[in-house]
């Protein structure tokens, strides 16, 4: 269906349990606009190469800071001196997240999560290793705005918010053929991961259920993700997303009846995660307590200086 409004699919592999991602290239107003650009590796290096070649890429737009989306958007700067475009939130975020003083503040959250030490080594590796896939950094010469119109192949698409997933997220959307990319915002197998991160969005989940609402008004029926294939009918999906975390929601309410370390919460919500992945384990968990927090259905408090949560 793409095809026909001369924008392309170009599905990059990630060396994850998500195994890939989608990113996107269409002619633009001045040429060629890239949406996204996959971790900066030889993988992705090997997919691109080929395509510089052929086209003249004017505009890389980066829909949010996660490396997969943003890593390789420094180089593939370099190569074509294109322009790049980013929400000025997560441009912040993606611009100093893996520096060495972002990193040692991880360090302390996690202690402050009542982790094991040996975990936290683990953890900080794996986060560690992510700066040599995000750099070179990019130059963020424009800011991407909620309601900006950008021409991406032959239609016009308006820029929407939708944080929770990223705290500067955005998904594009064309009312004509109805067409959705929803970037990592709505997905069609999995839900995306929706972590507290100690800074930035106090309460990303209510941010995420917020934005699937604002988007369920649009009733899309033809939906481009950034993983996994397409689908039809988002409000279908929506509905589904809305109901998990409803479900996981009173499981965590359950999980606080007695006072529980972050640790012990991640442990009760997800089991048979990888270090990699217990790195989303843990902020999602942190991002249900902190929602029960916001609602005044939990409180917190600092014991030996690990926070602990129990339902009210």
């Amino acid at each position: 269906m793409l095809s026909e409004f001369g924008i392309e699919q170009i599905t990059i592999p990630l060396p994850f349990r998500l195994n890939h991602v989608n990113c996107f290239i269409a002619e633009g107003s001045n040429g060629k606009t890239v949406l996204d650009t996959g971790l900066n590796s030889e993988v992705t290096r090997n997919i691109w190469a080929p395509i510089v070649a052929k086209n003249h890429i004017k505009n890389i737009i980066i829909t949010h800071c996660h490396p997969d989306h943003f890593g390789y958007a420094g180089s593939l700067q370099k190569l074509t001196g294109a322009d790049v475009w980013m929400t000025r939130t997560d441009a912040e975020v993606g611009l100093t997240y893996w520096g060495r003083e972002s990193l040692k503040r991880k360090r302390q959250d996690y202690l402050t999560c009542g982790l094991p030490q040996e975990l936290i080594d683990q953890l900080m590796t794996d986060e560690e290793s992510f700066t040599a896939r995000v750099e070179p950094y990019p130059i963020v010469q424009h800011e991407v705005i909620e309601g900006m119109k950008i021409m991406f192949g032959k239609l016009e698409f308006e820029v929407m918010s939708t944080p929770g997933h990223s705290d500067g997220l955005f998904v594009l959307y064309n009312k004509e053929k109805s067409i959705l990319f929803s970037t990592d915002h709505i997905l069609p197998k999995v839900s995306p991961n929706i972590s507290y991160r100690f800074r930035g969005n106090p309460n990303p989940l209510q941010s995420f259920l917020t934005s699937l609402e604002k988007i369920k008004k649009l009733n899309a029926q033809y939906v481009f993700p950034s993983h996994f294939k397409p689908f039809k009918n988002a409000n279908s999906r929506i509905d589904e997303l809305i109901d998990h975390h409803e479900e996981r929601l009173e499981f965590t309410y359950f999980l606080v009846k007695q006072p529980a370390t972050i640790y012990e919460v991640t442990l009760s919500l997800f089991q048979h995660v990888n270090v990699h992945q217990m790195r989303f384990a843990i902020g999602e968990a942190l991002a249900h307590l902190e929602y029960l927090v916001a609602n005044n259905q939990c409180r917190k408090y600092l014991s030996d200086k690990v926070w602990q949560y129990e339902a009210i």
